[in-house]
């Protein structure tokens, strides 16, 4: 069976620099992630965690920092309790790429292990969203 893999993608008008501060500052990382708590020291290894409210309910999302290139990849495992029980078929392992270019910085987001098209359509939704609240607070310091 192959892998589902969702892709979401953005140019963003700023240095791999000021993106890569804005995917690793937990206080940039709200303002476009719906206000979510994240904690984490962001080196390989290290746990992260997503905490908040959706729809009126708390949520706590848990994961590990899996590689990180600074200014260049961050990649991590993601873990929902939404999704179901804590098992390898319910983790995602994300990963966002910045190629820098000509005072631009082309974002690529992918999650992989999405369990049908439908997760698929629905996780790449979610993530063009995120990266365009991103694009929103590096360009204009949101």
């Amino acid at each position: 069976m192959k892998p589902i893999i969702a892709t979401a993608t953005t140019t963003i008008r700023a240095s791999a620099r000021a993106v890569w501060q804005a995917l690793t500052t937990p206080s940039l990382i709200s303002k476009y992630m719906m206000g979510s708590k994240v904690e984490s020291d962001f080196h390989e290894d290290s746990p992260i965690s997503w905490s908040g409210e959706m729809k009126g309910k708390p949520y706590k999302d848990t994961g590990t920092i899996l590689h990180v290139e600074p200014e260049k990849v961050l990649e991590y495992d993601h873990y929902s309790p939404m999704t179901g029980p804590d098992t390898p078929e319910n983790h995602h392992r994300v990963a966002v790429k910045l190629t820098e270019r000509h005072g631009l910085v082309h974002v690529e987001l992918t999650q992989d292990n999405n369990h049908d098209d439908e997760g698929k359509a629905h996780s790449e939704k979610n993530w063009a969203a995120m990266l365009e609240g991103l694009k929103k607070v590096v360009e204009g310091g949101a």
